[in-house]
């Protein structure tokens, strides 16, 4: 395994930090990590609300390599409440997606940290609508 995932894992762990903010908002459950095309790493976790007003913390990484003026991704890995990696939602798939119109099968996305499965967005996400 490529020792950029030893950095994105790292950088994810180091912000994932479940709290509650309020009676009826959570967030950290998930942390992300995602590596642009010049290389930086961003972080996100997720926040969760009583409504459909929160963000997951893929998208979250994502809002944030934007704030910052990148807009393409090389590598995303997400670590789940219970320590172990998975895919990004559907909502965060469809994102990177738009994000990356005619690019987004390079994506690489972690599924399992600890055998080092790792697929391409496309795979994830096999004949795209656009």
């Amino acid at each position: 395994m490529e020792k950029i995932w030893e950095e994105l894992y790292q950088a994810a762990k180091a912000v994932q930090n479940p709290r509650d903010l309020s009676e009826k908002i959570s967030a950290g459950g998930v942390a992300a990590a995602i590596e642009s095309a010049s290389g930086r790493v961003y972080t996100g976790v997720c926040v969760d609300t009583s409504s459909s007003l929160g963000i997951c913390a893929e998208r979250n990484a994502m809002f944030n390599m934007i704030t910052n003026g990148e807009n393409e991704i090389r590598r995303v890995l997400a670590i789940m409440p219970d320590g172990k990696t998975g895919a990004p939602c559907g909502a965060c798939r469809e994102f990177m997606a738009q994000l990356m119109m005619g690019r987004y099968q390079d994506v690489e996305i972690m599924l399992d940290y600890e055998t080092g499965k790792i697929v391409t967005l496309d795979v994830l996400t096999p004949k795209w609508w656009l």
